[in-house]
């Protein structure tokens, strides 16, 4: 689960973490109170859970109230990545003297917190990565141990020659460690920490991505989440327990485990596809999910094939059939479908299909093949 910058900081803060002073207006005349509170120059931004919100102007410094106001009146309403801007932020402006980056996230290879710091803030981390990754230096941390003063000195001297910043920025590069575990954090980071004139070190944007695994164990957390920023496909998987993430291909994919649907992934790209989502219906043989699952997929646009592959286990094929059949009549398929069943109950499941029309395959590598060839082909609409 992801939650606004504004939220973001305000954990930060309560960690002890120094945050560049801000409030959220819903309103233009609400950021235009703001900023009269704060006096002197104001950044508006965009609250959305998308990048590249500054390159699509959805932040915006203002020099007066009046330019707040006006600033809000162009973000407020304005789309960003499909998403609608429903709130803004109105921080008060730093000066600022230089920019780095501090982050954790986990690695799965080492399976623990990795904390990443970069004295290239303010870009992309991926992009400093892929440029310059001598920019970039990384520490998995034992968290038996946790972050040690030691290890935190290291990595801010990194950072910064001064010792006094160094010291602050160990310090908040502690503080951050420790918020994210306390959250349950998949994802922590502050870009840029930046630097004052006066030498001092301030977060003037965050970010924290919460592991969902955790919400149950922190409903203070999963009462941040904003389903008015999150693509909506994302907020109707969620409600009928799928496992959904919007991926940028045209093969629509529907699977049942998390391996299989990843290895399915992975065969769409090896025979030249682009997979356009992950979903997962699970292990459930509950039809509705079938039905739920063909609705998400054909909303979006860009699918030009949907490819269903599942193996039976605990899951009945014949269950999964009842879906699809019932999701065709309730509101008939615009682009083509490929089917793959194999397991339990796969002759009923095989009657079924065939009474409304529709075959299946048993082999994973023919029904891949398939899928892809009908989007080179073109004979999708």
């Amino acid at each position: 689960m992801n939650i606004h910058e504004y939220q973001a900081k305000e954990l930060l803060r309560q960690s002890g973490i120094p945050v560049q002073p801000g409030a959220v207006a819903t309103t233009p005349a609400e950021a235009e109170a703001i900023a009269q509170q704060y006096g002197g120059a104001v950044v508006v931004k965009a609250q959305v859970h998308a990048g590249g919100r500054g390159k699509a102007g959805g932040v915006k410094l203002a020099r007066t109230p009046a330019e707040a106001r006006a600033a809000a009146e162009r973000i407020l309403g304005m789309s960003i990545k499909g998403l609608v801007v429903q709130r803004v932020l109105v921080a008060q402006a730093a000066d600022i003297a230089s920019e780095a980056y501090v982050g954790i996230i986990i690695d799965r290879a080492s399976k623990r917190p990795v904390v990443m710091v970069s004295p290239a803030g303010g870009m992309d981390i991926e992009e400093v990565a892929a440029s310059t990754p001598e920019r970039i230096r990384r520490l998995a941390v034992d968290t038996r141990y946790g972050l040690q003063s030691f290890e935190a000195m290291e990595l801010a001297f990194f950072l910064y020659p001064d010792v006094r910043q160094a010291r602050a920025a160990a310090r908040i590069l502690r503080q951050l460690y420790n918020a994210f575990m306390e959250h349950g954090a998949s994802l922590a980071e502050i870009n840029p920490l930046v630097t004052t004139p006066a030498g001092d070190l301030v977060a003037v944007d965050a970010k924290i991505s919460v592991d969902d695994n955790e919400l149950e164990r922190h409903p203070d957390l999963a009462a941040l989440r904003d389903e008015s920023a999150e693509a909506p496909s994302e907020t109707e998987a969620r409600r009928a327990n799928l496992t959904f993430i919007k991926l940028e291909g045209n093969v629509g994919c529907v699977v049942n485990g998390a391996g299989l649907a990843m290895a399915t992934m992975d065969l769409v790209k090896h025979y030249g596809g682009e997979p356009a989502n992950f979903l997962d219906i699970g292990g459930s043989s509950n039809p509705d999910k079938v039905v739920s699952a063909l609705r998400i997929i054909t909303r979006d646009r860009a699918v030009r094939v949907i490819l269903f592959n599942i193996f039976g286990g605990i899951t009945r094929t014949d269950d999964v059939a009842t879906g699809i059949v019932a999701a065709i009549r309730q509101s008939p398929l615009t682009v083509p479908i490929v089917i793959r069943l194999t397991g339990t109950n796969e002759e009923e499941a095989v009657r079924i299909l065939a009474g409304a029309g529709l075959s299946a395959m048993t082999d994973m590598d023919e029904a891949v093949r398939a899928a892809v060839s009908l989007v080179g082909a073109g004979k999708a609409a």
